[in-house]
């Protein structure tokens, strides 16, 4: 899934400012604690394969076997190898907030000062 053009991605160091202007505490304090929480999460998806926060999601090992693919350009079909990858399924309150932003989003009336595609600009 691509991310729309105009929208720009959310970095940690955006969410250690957040969460450190939400707490009142030092950035540093909040990016140890940040990258603590990340290490740990990853530490127990290597140990486990699987990881539950709920209201969250998951996050689980699988392993991709190997198989035959295409080329789009050339139809050639080539070899994919196996391999392990990292899933991750939303958890219901997450899902439920995302389609919430999601239907606010698009009920809001266009921009008056932007111009639309039937306004000359």
């Amino acid at each position: 899934m691509s991310q729309p053009k105009n929208k720009k991605s959310r970095t940690k160091k955006d969410l250690v400012r957040t969460i450190s202007d939400r707490l009142d505490m030092p950035q540093l304090r909040t990016r140890e604690i940040v990258q603590k929480t990340f290490d740990a999460l990853v530490d127990a998806l290597v140990e486990e394969g699987r990881v539950e926060l709920r209201n969250f999601g998951i996050f689980q090992i699988k392993r991709r076997e190997a198989r035959m693919a295409r080329n789009p350009r050339t139809g050639e079909a080539v070899p994919v190898l196996a391999k392990t990858t990292v899933t991750f399924k939303p958890g219901k309150e997450m899902e439920a907030r995302v389609r919430a932003h999601k239907a606010r989003e698009e009920d809001q009336p266009p921009d008056e000062s932007k111009p639309t595609p039937s306004q000359p600009a």
